[in-house]
């Protein structure tokens, strides 16, 4: 492996103190260790069983969990129907904060979300009724983010690709906002090899200038008295204590403490007074490396809340639509608004429905609420979505129990063979009773209905079909 860089060592041994820099050293030459999340909408917590599991992830009890010997996640069908989420445990942590300070209904944002991972963790620990906007500013890792987003299944998440001074000209307000800003990345010196070689002083520096602006961007979008989560993936000071510090200072706002047990082993702050930031440290701390705050806004400057429509009746609300939509395909219609984005017909939650508007007018949706399917002809063909979202309606498709090789060749868009007396029309593929995707029935052959973008491209075949969840 690269060695560490130099000014790395020197600089983190002196912030450290010999005896941290130590266990941090040694840490990071031990193997990283590997954690899932279930999705508890998709699981059932009480009775789902980990086969894997080398302990729990204490800071996410009943959801995170340790797991022996990697295995080939890829080739786990239940991976790619959204029941668990591959996540380093340190980034667990935002659910430890989330639980503890956000006691009703709110609308949060992530900002910097892609891949997805402390969107989904946030959105599992948020109360029913809240809206979760999950923004990634680089296109092709949004759509990655909307990709995890969809396989987790949970209507009340809008993902949008835009940067931050997009969401201040949005004028949109929030109650929690969620910053895991880009960083040097010197926490991922143990699973990356490529974060120690394009390290260096400079980046140090460009990152901490670049995360300060970032959050002064977004600072009037949270409301007074809301809730600022910084975190980032490295360890030194520039970044993390000193910004936290800029932030209280310059901008306006308190650091909160996040209840911890010392069998954790969190470290707290390295620098200054306060000691309410927490530290994960490779060798010490079960993880990688993470860093992470919670700050009140004591500042009062924000947007006024938005003029929303007035609720129409409801005849009168009722959408346009070029093809008839099949309400029956979600459980819960009568409480959603139904819409046209291109050739997508969308489903959101009326609770919501005006803020999706307000939204839509100056932020790029790239995803939101239920896609029910896309228009083709006068028809519309059931989408990847619909199959994952929580709400799908299971009774109104006929269904199809697939095994192991056919849950693969399906993931890999591969033709189906069906059972030769399913009905024709649209059929719903389920693995171990988990929905994974839909075909079209014709008779004679099934039209694989599974995205392209989201195949499983490798033509390997496992050895053996490691089963992760029971």
């Amino acid at each position: 492996m690269t060695p560490l860089p130099i000014e790395f060592i020197e600089y983190t041994s002196k912030l450290m103190g010999d005896d941290l820099w130590a266990t941090l050293r040694d840490g990071l030459e031990e193997d990283a260790p590997t954690s899932i999340r279930l999705n508890p909408f998709k699981c059932d917590l009480k009775a789902t069983e980990v086969s894997e599991a080398d302990g729990i992830v204490p800071w996410c009890e009943g959801t995170g969990y340790y797991i022996k010997n990697r295995p080939n996640f890829t080739f786990d069908p239940l991976l790619h129907a959204g029941s668990y989420y591959v996540q380093e445990a340190s980034s667990m942590f935002v659910n430890a904060a989330i639980k503890q300070y956000v006691s009703e209904p709110v609308m949060m944002l992530d900002l910097c979300a892609a891949p997805g991972g402390k969107s989904t963790a946030a959105r599992a620990a948020l109360l029913e009724g809240s809206l979760l906007f999950s923004n990634e500013p680089m296109r092709t890792r949004a759509q990655i983010l909307a990709e995890n987003i969809q396989k987790f299944g949970h209507e009340d998440v809008i993902v949008t690709n835009n940067y931050p001074r997009d969401y201040k000209k949005s004028k949109l307000s929030f109650d929690v906002i969620l910053t895991d800003v880009p960083c040097s990345g010197e926490g991922m010196f143990r699973k990356d090899e490529g974060a120690r070689s394009e390290w260096s002083t400079q980046n140090v520096d460009n990152c901490w200038h670049l995360q300060r602006e970032i959050v002064s961007d977004i600072w009037k979008c949270l409301k007074p008295g809301g809730l600022l989560i910084y975190s980032t993936c490295t360890f030194n000071a520039h970044e993390d204590e000193d910004n936290v510090n800029w932030i209280i200072n310059e901008l306006g706002a308190e650091l909160l403490p996040v209840n911890t047990k010392d069998e954790w082993h969190i470290t707290n702050a390295l620098t200054g007074d306060n000691k309410d930031m927490y530290r994960f440290i490779p060798g010490k701390s079960r993880g990688e490396g993470l860093f992470l705050v919670v700050l009140r806004k004591t500042d009062d400057e924000a947007f006024p809340e938005p003029k929303l429509g007035k609720k129409k009746d409801k005849e009168k609300n009722k959408a346009k639509m070029p093809v008839k939509i099949d309400k029956s395909w979600i459980i819960n219609a009568d409480d959603m608004t139904f819409s046209q984005a291109g050739d997508d017909i969308i489903a959101v939650p009326s609770r919501w429905s005006e803020i999706y508007k307000l939204a839509a007018k100056s932020l790029n949706i790239i995803s939101s609420g239920i896609t029910l399917g896309t228009i083709k002809g006068k028809n519309i063909i059931p989408a990847q979505n619909l199959a994952l979202s929580r709400c799908l309606n299971r009774k109104a498709f006929n269904e199809v129990e697939v095994n192991y090789e056919q849950a693969i060749s399906y993931l890999r868009t591969e033709a189906i063979t069906l059972p030769a007396d399913t009905p024709t029309g649209f059929t719903l593929l389920t693995y171990r009773n988990t929905p994974i995707g839909f075909v079209k029935n014709i008779g004679t052959r099934a039209n694989n209905l599974y995205p392209q973008e989201w195949k499983i491209k490798s033509s390997h075949v496992p050895e053996e079909n490691r089963v992760l969840l029971f």
